[in-house]
């Protein structure tokens, strides 16, 4: 990196899927990476398998629909790397069934994971995490800044689903859409920060929430998880699941300074699965 501090990135969900490829891409790109997950035997041991490469991680165990773990989770950030520069909000759940079927745990829960923790995560970094803070001195500095790279960047993964209505998956959808919205709203109120927000919208990514996905799908309709991916796959123009990895790439793009005069948008990474 330039800086003579290497820029901070923190990754919520980040030790399984696109959350772990996206944690190792900015970390191979020189950032220090903070990630959370749920089980704290599992961050310690992506952790140590991110370090034994010899890059620059750290983690904790913190429950994103927790505000006291999300408070917990930035100033621990902090404490280990310094403020917070990249923010990528990746940690979600799937979620859905017949709507009238669905119970107001279910989607009480899909919401509180999918969309408040966006909200929730993103303000404790604006402050705890200091990225506003950031972004301010910078600019009072004279610095280039954001046309270098300098800026805040925050980046949150939604999903193709956020933009058209996904079958059996309102809650899901419906969540998502919030993230499209919640990101185009802030990117217009941080813009003359130095500050860019963007979502990225994958589409059919093999992880293993994808997994569970196509067993739930199974169940509806009364097929094989085989039929059911034949089925997916048969919708994608590439005619394949995206990985996470190339998911990853479109987060570590937006984290650099090229994509500085890219900010409200919602970008998808899809397989030609959406074109809007």
């Amino acid at each position: 990196m330039t800086e003579q501090r290497r820029r901070t990135a923190l990754v919520t969900g980040g030790t399984s899927g696109i959350g772990l490829a996206t944690a190792e891409l900015l970390a191979e790109q020189g950032h220090a990476v903070f990630l959370c997950g749920r089980d704290a035997g599992v961050v310690e041991t992506v952790v140590d398998k991110l370090r034994g490469r010899g890059l620059e991680v750290a983690g904790t165990r913190a429950d994103v629909r927790s505000a006291a773990d999300v408070r917990t989770l930035v100033e621990r950030a902090v404490a280990a790397h310094g403020p917070v520069d990249v923010l990528v909000n990746n940690a979600g759940r799937g979620g859905g069934g017949r709507t009238e079927e669905i119970p107001d745990e279910l989607w009480d829960d899909v919401i509180e994971t999918n969309l408040t923790s966006v909200f929730r995560v993103t303000r404790e970094v604006l402050t705890t995490g200091r990225m506003r803070e950031g972004a301010a001195s910078r600019a009072a500095a004279g610095a280039a800044g954001a046309s270098r790279g300098a800026g805040g960047r925050i980046i949150s993964i939604a999903s193709t689903g956020g933009k058209q209505g996904v079958l059996l998956a309102a809650p899901y959808s419906a969540s998502k859409h919030g993230v499209i919205g919640f990101t185009k709203a802030l990117g217009l109120e941080l813009a003359t920060s130095g500050i860019t927000v963007n979502a990225v919208c994958p589409g059919y990514v093999e992880t293993p929430m994808a997994e569970r996905v196509r067993l739930g799908y199974a169940d509806h309709w009364g097929v094989t998880e085989e039929e059911v991916l034949a089925r997916f796959e048969a919708k994608i123009p590439l005619g394949r699941y995206t990985t996470a990895q190339e998911v990853a790439a479109m987060v570590g793009y937006l984290a650099g300074g090229h994509a500085a005069a890219i900010t409200a948008q919602a970008l998808n990474v899809c397989g030609g699965l959406g074109s809007y």
